[in-house]
């Protein structure tokens, strides 16, 4: 395992399918392993990377739709120590787009939560989602090293 790790989680409501959840991660995010994961009386879709290629559909999807000044200000504020969290409307991802959540309740079917742990999250942020002028990105990093 390298030094970064990102680790995406959906709960599976009792009225959705497995595959939509599923579906809704793979849209956002390339894991390298998926588990089910029962905690208390529901179940947990847990996906991992050790790699931050994993998140190249986010980064993409942050261009497409041109959100990346909003998204930027929301990364910068949920960094706590080497880890910066995600949460995603787990429909919209189902739709292969990007609504950030402030709160978890935001998404009546839950979030998906993602957590990016890196030595330099920072460089991370600034490369998923580089600060714009005019809507336009001031720069484009490469992906942080692992």
């Amino acid at each position: 395992m390298g030094s970064g790790e990102v680790v995406v989680e959906a709960e599976v409501r009792p009225t959705e399918s497995e595959d939509k959840v599923l579906r809704a991660i793979y849209n956002v995010f390339e894991p390298e392993r998926v588990e089910k994961v029962q905690v208390g009386d529901h179940e947990i879709i847990r996906a991992r990377a050790t790699s931050l290629s994993s998140l190249l559909k986010l980064h993409r999807l942050l261009r497409v739709q041109e959100i990346l000044e909003a998204a930027r200000s929301y990364m910068l504020k949920e960094v706590r120590g080497d880890t910066v969290t995600i949460l995603l409307h787990k429909q919209a991802a189902y739709e292969s787009k990007v609504s950030l959540l402030s709160w978890a309740s935001e998404s009546p079917l839950g979030p998906i939560k993602i957590s990016i742990k890196h030595p330099n999250i920072r460089d991370v942020i600034d490369w998923l989602a580089p600060q714009t002028s005019h809507g336009r990105a001031l720069w484009e990093k490469g992906m942080p090293d692992p």
